[in-house]
């Protein structure tokens, strides 16, 4: 999803002297806020078409917008150790904790003392650290490629047709988001100006009123869950060949919506550019605010079902995402997504060369003043 510390990017508030991009930390919290939006639909959506049509737009584009996004910023990634370090504590050591502790809310808030916790089933919204996980580590040989985004499409249009994949790691997700995360890799700065222009932006209102429309009039002739990118076409009790048809068909429909999003995205500084630095924290946690309405059957209030509620969840489930995107949520959960562990790691050869360097460096100049204050 979101964009969890990226290789490039721990970036600071400023880095070398430079602030931060405001642009990609708005785009990233508008598209956590979809994200929420989207799950907090989809108890509600059954009975109502406008809100199942919605919901199948937003979904188009808020994830492939968030991978896009990460793949940009994962360019400069290699295996170098300081960067293989923030990978296992970024992203590896998230993914155990919270793949771990959504089963065990389940078993306490449902009441369910059989769920399993298992590593190799990622459960929820878990499956995108294993998918950023995967996808940055293999951004060597994307960068080494002729062709990286044929070859990513050609992947993805092949796992559609083999079922045999199965669900482990949520391999399926992976192999069909691809070609979005290698994307994100070849592109240019001049690639989001593009779409930042006055004429995209009000071409988008009209792409986005068609594509609203026509997702009303696909509501009850389309599944869903194509959409969710997790299943095979024979999964999905369609022929083998609609699977290369459909990567190809929401790979062009999900890059037009997501060039109308980012058309939007303001360029200055909001109210909500610095939230965007937590969207891995509102992501991961709103998870357990969703399942636990689910599961004490919150979202099963009449009054919910109809337009007033509906609009009052979806402005809730903003507001609440919100909220766990600031940084005193940070401060509290940032063991658990951004732990140091420096004691996990074997310490680098350049690194300890480089602090004695600096404390030599330091001897000599407390010499010298030393010597300044003899004479």
């Amino acid at each position: 999803m979101p964009s969890p510390r990226s290789p490039q990017s721990t970036q600071k508030k400023k880095q070398n002297g430079k602030q931060r991009d405001a642009f990609f930390d708005n785009a990233k919290y508008l598209a956590i806020v979809l994200v929420a939006m989207g799950h907090a639909w989809e108890p509600l959506k059954s009975d109502s078409r406008i809100l199942e049509a919605a919901y199948q737009l937003v979904y188009a584009f808020h994830m492939p917008a968030f991978i896009i996004i990460s793949g940009y910023f994962s360019r400069s990634f290699d295996m170098r150790p300081d960067r293989l370090k923030r990978l296992i504590t970024g992203v590896a050591v998230p993914y155990i904790i919270f793949e771990t502790a959504y089963p065990l809310f389940k078993r306490v808030i449902d009441n369910d003392p059989h769920q399993e916790i298992s590593l190799l089933d990622p459960w929820y919204l878990t499956w995108f650290l294993v998918a950023l996980f995967v996808w940055r580590l293999t951004t060597p040989i994307w960068n080494l490629v002729r062709r990286p985004l044929p070859l990513a499409l050609g992947l993805a249009m092949l796992a559609t047709v083999t079922p045999e994949i199965g669900d482990d790691l949520d391999l399926q997700r992976v192999l069909q988001f691809l070609p979005f995360f290698v994307l994100g890799l070849v592109m240019k700065p001049e690639h989001f100006h593009m779409v930042r222009t006055n004429a995209v932006r009000i071409a988008s209102v009209p792409v986005f009123a068609v594509a609203l429309a026509f997702s009303w009039w696909a509501v009850p002739r389309m599944n869903t869950a194509w959409f969710y990118h997790r299943d095979s076409a024979q999964e999905l009790g369609a022929p083998w060949w609609t699977g290369p048809v459909m990567v190809l068909a929401m790979f062009g429909c999900s890059l037009v919506l997501t060039a109308c999003f980012f058309a939007w995205v303001p360029r200055r500084h909001m109210w909500f550019t610095a939230l965007g630095a937590g969207t891995l924290y509102g992501y991961l946690l709103h998870g357990f605010l969703v399942k636990a309405g689910d599961y004490r059957g919150w979202f099963e209030a009449s009054w919910l079902h109809h337009p007033a509620g509906e609009i009052a969840v979806t402005a809730l489930a903003a507001a609440v995402v919100t909220v766990l995107c600031t940084k005193p949520v940070q401060r509290v959960f940032r063991f658990a997504m951004e732990p140091k562990m420096a004691w996990a790691f074997k310490r680098d050869a350049a690194e300890l060369a480089r602090e004695r360097q600096n404390a030599e460096r330091r001897a000599r100049e407390s010499e010298r003043e030393r010597e300044k204050v003899n004479a």
